[in-house]
């Protein structure tokens, strides 16, 4: 989208970040924001603003992960989702906990791996943040090289729930 911050840009009127916050709300006992900029912008939409670890300032969502993960107590999980597929499934969280619940991880699947779309537990805190200062980045990678689920989001309607809109013009089609 040019640069610009894409949970700011507005779909319907609202910000995307807005459309996915109402979508976790529900499945989740709090909410967390991770942003870089604008935080101002985005503590305006009534939910406490994570950013990215010290040394590990704009590395991707693993330091975002990581800051959330940071900021959960040691029994608690990370339910986490981008900013721009503003139609998560209303079950996300459920069928994540489902798959991943004796492994302490689990990411969603569509028609492919949406490992941003994701749950993990705070046991998670030391080997993420060993792998970010390692210099990993790819969280794909970085989460099959740990035991794991995988939801699978195969039903009727379920891959449009994970559309990543990455165009401005995706905001008004």
């Amino acid at each position: 989208m040019g640069g610009v911050d894409k949970g700011l840009q507005l779909l319907d009127g609202r910000p995307l970040a807005l459309h996915v916050i109402e979508r976790l709300a529900p499945q989740a006992s709090r909410v967390l924001v991770s942003a870089n900029r604008h935080l101002d912008a985005y503590a305006a939409l009534g939910h406490a603003v994570l950013t990215d670890p010290p040394g590990l300032e704009f590395a991707g969502p693993l330091a975002g992960m990581l800051a959330g993960l940071r900021a959960i107590p040691d029994d608690a999980w990370l339910l986490t989702a981008p900013c721009d597929c503003p139609r998560l499934p209303p079950d996300l969280a459920q069928r994540l906990l489902a798959a991943g619940e004796a492994h302490g991880l689990a990411f969603a699947r569509a028609a492919r791996e949406h490992p941003t779309h994701a749950l993990l537990h705070a046991r998670l805190r030391e080997p993420l943040a060993s792998h970010l200062q390692g210099g990993g980045r790819a969280v794909l990678r970085w989460m099959q090289s740990l035991p794991h689920g995988v939801a699978r989001f195969d039903a009727p309607g379920d891959e449009a729930a994970f559309a990543n809109l990455n165009h401005a013009a995706d905001l008004h089609g």
